[in-house]
């Protein structure tokens, strides 16, 4: 006969334990692991939890021991595209100035079975936390369902509750692309987005609406791309034939660059005709011709985020996430007032 006892102790799980003492997974795996900075009266809830549901740690939370490893686990996936990378580097900087090592996990996929395949080499490595840098936004999902038995760290632009997350404020970036744009006195702004699966494109896309919204604008079907120059190439050649557009804010430098060679092909002028912003200011991006008028994300600054946040959740049991940092508008040649 199976009681209600045995029910729950077949199914229960690290959230479960979480939510019944009253904490989060995090500080539930610091118990399980007899990591410090728990309080003593924490500690007790989570232990009289764990007992209450009868819950048995998952095999990536046993594989865990008690010393402390100064190991960071970073999981990054997608493409080798300049913003994730470029994070994924100034983190490690980070981490190494707070002596701490990095063990990588990359993959162009973020299935479920790559991911959960990710976490257990990680956690076999012994790794205090693990760092989400992720293209795509079911990445994050995927890793939710996942008992990690370690805190987790994601950059994540919709800042979805519950979970510790940093990112650049990519929604007050395109706001000032495309304000840019408007002040210039554009009327007609086009946008070639990122994958409908990216966070980060998601919000750009939210940014670039709600500027032309607030100045009375419309904003038209926006064309979705993936982030290479083949995309905003081929997105280029249909806005060429659009002669009422006078300007087209781009997600990335990369597609920017694919449409400013369409525009071209097709015979119209960057500025004179159309004006391009970018996103992400490239190094290449002021040698373009003419030099792109872009936005420039701090990935210094959001490597430096990421390890500052994670250094908070290791140290307390609820670490405040961190402002977002707002991304630069630089001002080049590809840009101008609309044709008369």
């Amino acid at each position: 006969m199976v009681t209600n006892d045995d029910e729950r102790a077949r199914v229960a799980n690290i959230f479960d334990v979480a939510r019944l003492a009253g904490v989060s997974h995090q500080t539930v795996s610091r118990v399980l692991n007899d990591l410090p900075n728990v309080r003593p009266a924490t500690r007790d809830r989570v232990e009289k939890a764990i007992k209450q549901l009868r819950y048995t740690p998952s095999q990536a939370a046993r594989a865990l021991v008690t010393r402390r490893s100064r190991t960071i686990g970073l999981i990054t996936t997608g493409g080798p595209d300049y913003g994730p990378s470029s994070t994924a580097l100034h983190f490690n900087d980070a981490a190494r100035d707070a002596r701490y090592a990095v063990s990588m996990a990359s993959m162009l996929d973020s299935d479920p079975t790559s991911l959960r395949s990710a976490v257990e080499l990680l956690v076999r490595q012994n790794v205090e936390a693990i760092v989400l840098i992720a293209a795509h936004a079911g990445a994050l999902d995927a890793i939710l369902g996942i008992e990690l038995g370690v805190p987790l760290v994601a950059v994540d632009a919709g800042g979805r509750p519950g979970v510790h997350s940093v990112a650049l404020d990519q929604y007050a970036g395109a706001r000032a692309a495309v304000e840019h744009l408007i002040g210039l006195g554009h009327r007609d702004i086009r946008h070639i987005s990122g994958p409908r699966d990216s966070a980060d494109a998601a919000e750009r896309v939210r940014g670039w609406k709600d500027a032309l919204g607030a100045a009375g604008l419309v904003a038209r079907e926006h064309l979705v791309g993936d982030w290479t120059p083949a995309s905003g190439h081929r997105h280029g050649a249909v806005l060429a034939a659009d002669r009422e557009m006078t300007a087209v804010f781009s997600g990335n430098d990369q597609m920017a660059l694919g449409l400013m060679h369409a525009l071209s092909q097709a015979g119209l002028r960057v500025p004179q005709d159309v004006s391009v912003v970018g996103f992400d200011d490239i190094p290449e991006a002021e040698h373009f011709a003419p030099p792109l008028t872009t936005i420039r994300q701090d990935f210094d600054g959001l490597g430096r985020d990421i390890m500052t946040e994670l250094l908070a959740v290791l140290r307390d049991e609820e670490a405040a996430d961190l402002p977002r940092i707002v991304p630069e508008l630089v001002v080049r040649e590809s840009t101008a007032p609309p044709r008369s």
